[in-house]
């Protein structure tokens, strides 16, 4: 009889918690509610409470709400459910859902991955900085190597240019001496006659 007992009771559990399984829309209002805390909580201590802190909050917490809305996905083990988000190739576990309750992330685990994204938004910055002065070094050198090129061009033709007024320089010469050596010839013949 106990044995039924307890067998009833856990079925009765079992119905329970499968019937009041909260909905993935529920999990997004209770983590958007924490989301919210946390904004609050943060914008308080580090910028105080003005217009501009505000602003900064709804700009946060609407960003947040749609990545859950495009990123949320959910596992349902039929007695319980939860939430994750699949951040660098690993899944995140975000809530779990049971008996109607929704028990989300704690706040230490979303500073955590607030600051890895502001780690990863400014190493991404410093490398597409790295990036452009890597590409500016280039180009620098190009025009460089484009400069070199152009003055061995150029040097390259006024060697040429002075070879070629050498080479007329003593074809005239041999010509003037062969013109020598022709008159030589014939004055020379001249006294043999």
């Amino acid at each position: 009889m106990k044995k039924l007992l307890f067998v009833i009771i856990l079925l009765l559990v079992a119905i329970l918690m499968a019937v009041t399984v909260p909905e993935k829309q529920k999990h997004k209002e209770a983590m958007m509610e924490a989301v919210k805390e946390f904004v609050d909580e943060e914008a308080d201590e580090r910028i105080g409470d003005n217009v501009l802190s505000n602003l900064g909050k709804g700009v946060v917490v609407k960003t947040v709400e749609l990545a859950l809305n495009s990123k949320l996905k959910e596992n349902n083990y039929y007695l319980f459910n939860t939430t994750y988000v699949r951040l660098k190739g690993e899944d995140q576990m975000l809530s779990v859902g049971l008996l109607g309750k929704v028990f989300t992330f704690d706040k230490q685990m979303l500073r955590d991955k607030l600051a890895e994204a502001v780690k990863a938004k400014e190493e991404a910055a410093s490398e597409k900085e790295a990036a452009k002065a890597s590409e500016r070094e280039l180009k620098r050198l190009q025009k460089e190597q484009r400069k070199r090129e152009k003055e061995l061009e150029k040097e390259q033709k006024r060697r040429e240019k002075e070879a070629r007024k050498e080479q007329k320089r003593r074809e005239k010469e041999a010509r003037q001496q062969q013109k020598e050596r022709e008159r030589e010839a014939r004055r020379q013949e001249k006294e043999k006659k």
